[in-house]
């Protein structure tokens, strides 16, 4: 089972799209905001997108092995697709929302009439601007074309 899983090169394009952009999006992070957080490595939300990078490395690579015509690559792009629209749209959204209601909280935490707790704090990192995405798209483009397959 687990060398079948091995053996299946467009999980590991996948795989490796996913663990490439995470590992770039901490070293992004830590030089723009000069501090590193642990955290972006297994965290959603900045840049590059991973779900991006993942998804079309996966789709690349399904064309290239299953062919181009196959129902497989279509429904790996239809996949791909609706992954990076939603990580543009709601989860952008979402996390715009979170930031608003954090800095509420926070706002209400300093007041002395209000009792709440700090740990209320909503996560902020859950979507991508569209250039996240483009250059998840990109790196996904990039790793899938590398893979040889």
């Amino acid at each position: 089972m687990i060398r079948l899983l091995l053996s299946n090169h467009i999980l590991i394009t996948g795989i490796a799209a996913w663990g490439i952009s995470q590992f770039l999006k901490i070293i992004i992070y830590t030089i723009i905001n000069r501090e590193f957080v642990l955290e972006r490595l297994f965290g959603d939300g900045g840049m590059p997108s991973s779900h991006s990078a993942t998804v079309t490395s996966v789709a690349i690579a399904s064309g290239r092995v299953c062919g181009w015509d196959s129902p497989v690559f279509a429904v790996a792009v239809i996949v791909a697709i609706i992954v990076m629209h939603d990580a543009m749209g709601v989860r952008l959204e979402t996390g715009k929302q979170a930031k608003a209601i954090n800095e509420i909280i926070e706002h209400l935490l300093t007041s002395d009439d209000v009792d709440l707790t700090p740990d209320k704090v909503l996560k902020e990192f859950v979507g991508h601007t569209p250039l996240q995405v483009a250059v998840g798209f990109l790196l996904g483009v990039i790793v899938a074309m590398a893979a040889g397959l």
